[in-house]
């Protein structure tokens, strides 16, 4: 009998520890979806109104891996300091504890940004970028698709500067951010 609840004891730590308490991505923006610190987006790729005339093949191909977009923005003020820097740190365990792969570091205008990739380094599913101001808020955009390939990453950011967005769409965004 003793061994037998020892070996239960074994079975139950193990699935505890196995048990992880951070969220995925996807719970996340499931999660603030209704938080008023939160603007949340889906953006199929038509918004992005790109005229496929005028791409190349190679950037053709890109953009026809790409399904959509979600936007996760958090704006901080001055009534939500302690709720910003809680939130940032839960997004920046979030996408250091999933199998997220670094694509790519860099200092914008906004602030701080990391792109990372879920996925085969020949097979993305899923690329998250991430940016951080202290002074106005954090962002998360999950660009979703089959197969997208990190090498054919450049031809996407191409297109986009042919892009004209469909501002009207995004107003909500805009203003949010402001």
């Amino acid at each position: 009998m003793k061994r037998i609840n020892m070996i239960v004891a074994v079975l139950l730590l193990g699935v505890l520890g196995a048990c992880n308490s951070t969220p995925s991505l996807q719970q996340y923006y499931v999660t603030n979806s209704e938080n008023p610190n939160f603007l949340t987006l889906d953006l199929p790729a038509g918004l992005l109104n790109i005229k496929e005339a005028e791409l190349s093949p190679e950037q053709k191909e890109s953009l026809g891996s790409l399904k959509k977009l979600n936007v996760l923005a958090f704006k901080k003020t001055e009534a939500n300091k302690a709720d910003f820097q809680k939130e940032k740190a839960i997004v920046k365990s979030i996408l250091n504890a999933e199998d997220f792969t670094e694509l790519m570091k860099m200092n914008t205008d906004f602030g701080k940004a990391t792109i990372k990739y879920l996925g085969d380094e020949d097979a993305i599913d899923e690329v998250v970028i991430y940016g951080d101001n202290d002074d106005k808020g954090f962002l998360v955009v999950r660009v979703l698709g089959n197969n997208m390939n990190p090498a054919k990453m450049i031809q996407f950011v191409q297109a986009l500067e042919k892009s004209e967005l469909k501002e009207s769409e995004l107003s909500n965004f805009v203003d949010f951010m402001k």
